[in-house]
């Protein structure tokens, strides 16, 4: 395979965004014999000078390096027996972190040797790189009386029951409320579940209703709907299919809005630190009113507002950038750094710092939700948009 093709291929596994055959072909590649150590030795790859290879120094330290490693290996391999060298291949995964260490400890040799008599060599301490995982499935339960349950810790099955409704946890992640049979609610009691952030969680409400938190987020909603509507009021972001009752419509409020459903799928973004609120309509048809005034929204539109301010419809909104979240997707057009690290922040549960001005790029793509912030960074650094990770802290750098 040529440079060129293999260079697009590290690329796209960088970005997850390789194919099954594609990910075996750089497995062939690299003969490790499974995925585990790909982006070690792609990162590895893609950072060695072009030059490296027709250096014969710098080939003959490389020959010396392995050499090396392979006597050792030798020496207590039983019986004293050396590894052929297919063989010995077959452990390159096993051993690539011990060849990197000797090999760039050599190089280092070698560059300091072949300096120029007037640059002083530089000792540099080497510190493993900051990591942060994704965030998962977190929330906690606040019951009528104001019990608290910590949905991360609590068994599956059912956690609670409050004014004569069973509450489950699913195994997969998710709040089910089911009322008793023959049972009726002898008060209008309301629970709330809360994300924190770096957390997710999924809600069936008593009707059927689907919502999805993202992080940061809450809902707080009746245990039964009694009333003439059912409503109910959230925080942050949150994504709903409702089951539809012409006789007791359902009714979101959010920030000074009202979302009154039609029968729909649609997803509402409120965050307090986002310059706007927006509700994006994928199914069905919504009214979103506000002091202003009101607009009804068809699928594919998005109604965008800001605080008692007229409100906007997006007639060309990326349906499929406004739902990333829920399935578990970040994805970008022509993002500010600004607006990727605000998700960033939410979902890995991270101050972010700048280091000197903001850098005015932009950013267009996809990553997966469920990526260690680390990964995130190398992808990032191929769009020229860098940081650095300290404790719990990003730092955007120009």
């Amino acid at each position: 395979m040529e440079n060129l093709q293999l260079k697009e291929l590290f690329r796209k596994y960088l970005e997850n965004r390789c194919t099954a055959d594609e990910v075996e072909t750089l497995v062939r590649h690299f003969d490790t014999g499974s995925e585990v150590y790909l982006r070690q030795l792609i990162l590895y790859e893609l950072d060695q000078p072009e030059h490296i290879g027709n250096d014969i120094h710098l080939q003959a330290l490389t020959d010396k390096a392995f050499g090396h490693i392979r006597s050792e290996i030798n020496k207590q391999n039983d019986g004293g027996v050396s590894i052929p060298n297919h063989k010995f291949r077959r452990l390159w995964p096993r051993i690539a972190v011990a060849a990197s260490v000797l090999f760039i400890v050599g190089l280092a040799s070698y560059f300091i040797a072949h300096r120029p008599s007037n640059v002083p060599p530089v000792v540099a301490k080497q510190v493993p790189p900051a990591d942060i995982a994704p965030g998962g499935n977190k929330a906690i339960l606040i019951l009528s009386r104001g019990q608290q349950i910590n949905l991360s810790n609590a068994q599956n099955g059912n956690v609670a029951k409050d004014a004569n409704v069973v509450i489950a946890k699913t195994a997969d992640g998710k709040v089910v409320y089911r009322p008793e049979k023959n049972e009726k609610a002898k008060e209008v009691a309301y629970n709330t579940l809360k994300t924190p952030r770096g957390g997710k969680y999924d809600l069936t409400l008593s009707d059927g209703t689907k919502v999805w938190l993202n992080a940061a987020s809450s809902i707080t909603y009746p245990l039964a709907f009694t009333g003439r509507n059912r409503e109910v009021e959230i925080t942050g972001e949150a994504y709903f299919e409702v089951v539809h009752n012409a006789a007791q419509p359902f009714r979101v409020r959010v920030a000074g809005q009202v979302i009154d459903d039609l029968g729909t799928h649609f997803n509402i973004n409120a965050y307090s630190d986002e310059p706007v609120i927006k509700t994006t309509l994928l199914e069905g048809s919504v009214r979103v009113s506000n002091s202003t005034g009101n607009v009804t929204l068809k699928p594919g539109q998005q109604a965008v507002t800001q605080s008692n301010q007229s409100i906007a419809i997006n007639q060309d909104a990326d349906m499929e950038e406004a739902i990333a979240w829920h399935h578990d997707l970040f994805k970008f057009n022509d993002a500010s750094i600004e607006t990727v690290m605000r998700q960033f922040a939410r979902w890995y549960d991270v101050e972010v710092r700048y280091e000197g001005n903001i850098p005015q790029r932009s950013f267009s793509g996809k990553i997966y939700r469920n990526t260690s912030a680390l990964k995130v960074s190398d992808i990032l650094n191929y769009k020229q948009i860098h940081f650095r990770i300290e404790d719990r802290t990003i730092i955007v750098m120009p």
